[in-house]
Order: C-alpha cells, then sequence, then structure tokens
C-alpha cells in the first residue's frame, strides 16, 4: 500500500515513523518531509497547499491514501478538492471536509457550533470592523483579563489575553483594522476561564471514535511559562490531574456531542479532532478545537497507542471505525522540543546538527531538519523532538533530557521545566 503523508514537521515524522510500523509495510512519501522522514519513506518535493500538484503525484504514483498532517490544506479545502475529481475521489484522505475543518479555521463558527450542541464553552460574542463598539460595549461587562481571538488561523499568534480594559479595546481596533490580515476580519470576544489546559484527541469516521491518550504541551518560550508563545516547547502524555473521572466527563460532556452534532449537521469529517480543554475545578471546557493532530502532542500521544495505524486509518476512510479499537499503553512519555537560537522571531538556518545517532533509550522526532549531503542541518525554528517513554514522569524527562544535551548544533536551546507544573498525585 502507498502512503503520502503532507508536511514537513515533528507531528508529520511521528506520522509516518506509527504508520512504519503496520504489519503492511507501507510505502510512504512524506511531502515535503524532513530529514528524519526521509528514513522511513521518500520525501517528495510537494507543497501542503498545492492541491493540483498533489494530485497528480497521488494519481501518477498510484497513492491509495493521503494523511493530512498540518491544518492550512484542510482549512483550504483539500478534502472537497479530492472528492470533487472523479479520479482523485477513490483515493482514501485522512483529514476533515472544509466545513469539518471550520471548527479549527474559525473561532466564531467553532463558538457557534458548541453552543449549538450545547458544549460547555466560554461566553463569547463576534464582531466586524462595522461592530467595534459593539465589542466595546461586551468588554464593559467582563472582568479581566480579556480574551481576544482572531477569528481565521494566523500562525498561533491570533490570540490574546489582555489585562487592561484600555488595552483590550486598542488592540481591538487594531485585530480589526488588519494586524492578523483577513484571520481578524473577525474578532472573537471570549470569557476568561481560570484553570489548568490540557488537550484530548480522538480519531473519528464522522459517526464513531476511538479515544486516544490526553496531553499537556507547554507553549511559552521562556521556563514558568514566560515570554512568547511558539508552536510547543514540550509535552507530557498521561497529564496527572486527567483522572478517570474528569475524562469520563470529557467523553460524556464533549467528545460525544462534537461527534453527533458533526452528523446531526451531516459535516463530512474523517481524520483527528484535538478538543484544547480548560479544567475549571473538575469540569471540561472547550477553548478551542484543532483539526488536526498536534504538534508536539503527536510526539507523546502516539508512541502510547498500541495499535496498527494504517488499518485505523483505513477503518476512518470506510467508516468502519466502530469495528476497531486501540489499546494505550500505561507507561508515561515526554518530549523536549530543541529549537534554534532566536525562536520563535528571527533565527539562522543552515547551522550543522550532531550525535543524533548517539542517542540511546529515546526517539529523536525531526521537525525543521533537512540533509545536505551525508549532513543534517537547522532549516526552521523548532528543530528536534525529543521523546521518550518511563515509568513515571521524571524518569520519561530525565531520558529526555540527557539526549537533548548529548545532541549539539550552534544555537541550541530548549526548556529544561518541562512538567514543571505537575505532579504524580495532583487531582483538580
Amino acid at each position: 500500500m502507498k502512503v503520502l503523508i503532507l508536511g514537513s514537521g515533528g507531528r508529520e515524522h511521528t506520522l509516518a515513523w506509527k504508520l512504519s510500523q503496520s504489519p503492511s509495510s507501507p510505502e510512504l512519501f512524506i511531502g515535503p518531509g524532513n530529514a528524519g522522514t526521509d528514513q522511513l519513506g521518500t520525501n517528495v518535493d510537494l507543497a501542503v497547499n498545492d492541491f493540483e500538484k498533489i494530485g497528480k503525484f497521488t494519481l501518477e504514483n498510484k497513492i491509495d491514501m493521503v494523511v493530512v498532517g498540518p491544518e492550512a490544506p484542510l482549512v483550504n479545502g483539500i478534502y472537497d478538492y479530492f472528492k470533487a475529481d472523479s479520479k482523485l475521489k477513490k483515493i482514501a484522505l485522512i483529514g476533515p471536509s472544509k466545513k469539518g475543518a471550520a471548527l479549527e479555521g474559525s473561532k466564531k463558527f467553532a463558538n457557534e457550533f458548541m453552543t449549538r450542541n450545547n458544549i460547555p464553552t466560554s461566553k463569547f460574542i463576534s464582531v466586524n470592523q462595522e461592530e467595534y463598539q459593539k465589542g466595546v460595549e461586551y468588554l464593559k461587562t467582563m472582568d479581566p483579563p480579556y480574551v481576544l481571538k482572531a477569528d481565521g488561523l494566523a500562525a498561533g499568534k491570533g490570540v490574546l489575553l489582555i489585562d487592561s480594559f484600555d488595552q483590550a479595546c486598542a488592540d481591538l481596533k487594531e485585530m480589526l483594522g488588519g494586524k492578523f490580515g483577513e484571520a481578524s476580519k473577525n474578532v472573537v470576544i471570549e470569557e476568561f476561564l481560570s484553570g489548568i489546559e490540557l488537550s484530548v484527541f480522538i480519531l473519528t469516521d464522522g459517526e464513531s471514535y476511538i479515544m486516544l491518550p490526553e496531553a499537556k504541551d507547554y507553549k511559552r518560550i521562556g521556563e514558568g511559562d514566560t515570554g512568547l508563545n511558539t508552536g510547543g516547547m514540550g509535552a507530557v502524555s498521561p497529564v496527572p490531574f486527567a483522572h478517570k473521572i474528569f475524562l469520563k466527563k470529557v467523553e460524556e460532556k464533549v467528545v460525544k456531542p462534537t461527534v453527533a452534532g458533526l452528523k446531526k449537521e451531516k459535516i463530512d469529517y474523517k481524520g483527528f479532532l484535538y478538543f484544547g480543554l480548560m479544567n475549571v475545578i473538575g469540569n471540561p471546557y472547550v477553548i478551542e478545537y484543532n483539526v488536526r493532530m498536534g504538534d508536539p502532542e503527536a510526539q507523546v500521544v502516539l508512541p502510547r497507542v498500541e495499535c496498527d495505524l494504517l488499518d485505523i486509518f483505513k477503518a476512518v476512510a470506510d467508516k468502519k471505525l466502530h469495528k476497531k479499537s486501540a489499546e494505550i499503553k500505561p507507561e508515561t512519555v515526554c518530549t523536549i522540543v530543541m529549537v534554534s537560537e532566536g525562536y520563535p522571531e528571527s533565527y539562522e538556518k543552515g547551522r550543522e546538527i550532531k550525535n543524533i545517532e548517539k542517542v540511546e533509550n529515546s526517539f529523536v522526532f525531526h521537525a525543521g531538519t533537512r540533509k545536505e549531503g551525508d549532513k543534517i542541518i537547522t532549516s526552521g525554528g523548532r528543530v528536534l523532538a525529543v521523546t521518550s517513554l518511563g515509568s513515571d514522569m521524571s524518569d520519561a524527562l530525565a531520558k529526555s533530557y540527557k539526549n537533548a544535551d548529548l545532541i549539539s548544533y550552534d544555537g541550541k536551546y530548549y526548556r529544561r521545566d518541562i512538567g514543571f507544573d505537575l505532579s504524580e498525585d495532583s487531582q483538580i
């Protein structure tokens, strides 16, 4: 079986790693891929939003399945593009339709979907440029901090948390005026929810679903969760405070009504669904949906899943997921993301990475890397994710940090406090 994975990050390397373990021994193609995926299959020069070129490649190379890693091609309608073509529609595509992808692509759509389907989330309104004053009046009814979200995709930068009313009004005006381009043509103003965050993941065919392990990631560049937001500096799974009672609430109050809502609203959805949650005094509230696997969460979730992922993907494509299940490993998995100096702002590329081959008792998932002759060099802000399994969080972290110390490149940086806010006996 031939499988094309779209994307070039740590998530896509992890998907390739997991699919390569299938007893079916699939032939893997990764577009565009990185230096890590190059070791598992064939990297292909494909831009993830060039649907015409992707479609041509799949037909010419007799691809059986396309697995879409990042959100942008899903939000832009790659699923619909394939289904509208008489030849391409026969190819299994793992990812939701454009309407389904709006759960991530439009904060307004996501909040309205949750309201329609009685899924717990924060109070909100959405405003456009002509409704600026309406937004100001709504802010007056709230207590700080104020949450402003660009409606569309803004490369992870479109959410602002503001302590001052005057600053919130100024930021709202800037956003509506084009601070994030088309993404903030509409802005969602949300009630702030106080609690601790985590993420829960499922695979769904739009009718049935399989629960995957939960995870907690760390977005800030600095230790103690300080500094600028990044794509993620590390992650942990399982999450100690996410005990069985809490996860049962998540399934009953969030997962089931979401999947039922997709079916009721006739939204074609075949793929991962990521629930960004806030644990508020033991109750789950949805703060965001993502319509793909997380990154770096994939690097801690997928190593805990005991199944043939390719077989599960086939069931998703054929709407036979109700016949499948996945066992979850009890071990703790932690990943440490190694980044380039200067990230998430400006950084240099092209720095040689050494000693990856010396790593023991950890997986090294590549993100911003590429091959240059016999060398592996940096090509992005997030460079590598060092992932380890352990008997508990401290055991897994110790392995990852030992190997992160071993790997070298100029400008190497990583947080040394992943999991700092968790303890094995914490219960919230």
